[in-house]
């Protein structure tokens, strides 16, 4: 089977996000060898640091994109399947900030928390964004409840990373509980 996972939260090092992300995708390429591992990483100005993924059934696919295009093109108009940029996989697994349709994949994501329903206010509201000369104001609340939109049509599985967040999924996303795994952090 292949599995392609969205990386692109590394890029943020030391967050929690990325710890995370990190510790998953490590425990997962680690004690798996029947799998390949398609891991899809997209920044336009950052790198991920140094990764232990050096194994044969793992390949990185590393694009240079902005997350604000990446939001427009898979949150707001939902095209382009991530199967255009990685190869066809069986299933993908998403993360942080923007939810890619696939073509034939089965879906998974990871929700960290649901702090923009929660607590709207203590979200960074805006980020900005400057394109030779034009700015683009991007409000992370609203991406983020996209993406929850569209987690909510299409995945088939969700991880979250504790009870309290599996709790919300249920009572704010109204997610079928059945469907809800809690993959608590590493240490």
């Amino acid at each position: 089977m292949r599995i392609g996972i969205d990386i692109s939260q590394l890029a943020y090092s030391n967050t929690g996000v990325a710890n995370y992300l990190k510790g998953f995708v490590l425990s997962l390429i680690e004690n798996d060898n029947r799998n390949d591992y398609v891991l899809f990483f997209s920044s336009l100005r950052r790198d991920i640091n140094s990764l232990d993924f050096d194994k044969k059934n793992v390949t990185i696919k590393k694009f240079k994109i902005p997350p604000t295009l990446l939001n427009l093109l898979w949150n707001k108009l939902h095209i382009m399947p991530i199967e255009n940029f990685i190869g066809n996989v069986d299933w993908f697994i998403s993360s942080d900030w923007s939810e890619p349709p696939t073509k034939k994949a089965k879906k998974a994501t990871i929700i960290y928390d649901l702090i923009v329903y929660k607590y709207p206010e203590e979200t960074h509201s805006k980020t900005e964004v400057k394109l030779k000369g034009f700015n683009l104001s991007t409000n992370i609340v609203n991406i983020q409840k996209k993406k929850l939109d569209w987690v909510k049509k299409e995945s088939d599985i969700v991880f979250c990373i504790s009870e309290s967040t599996k709790k919300d999924s249920v009572e704010i996303l109204e997610l079928d509980e059945k469907k809800i795994k809690v993959i608590y952090p590493g240490i």
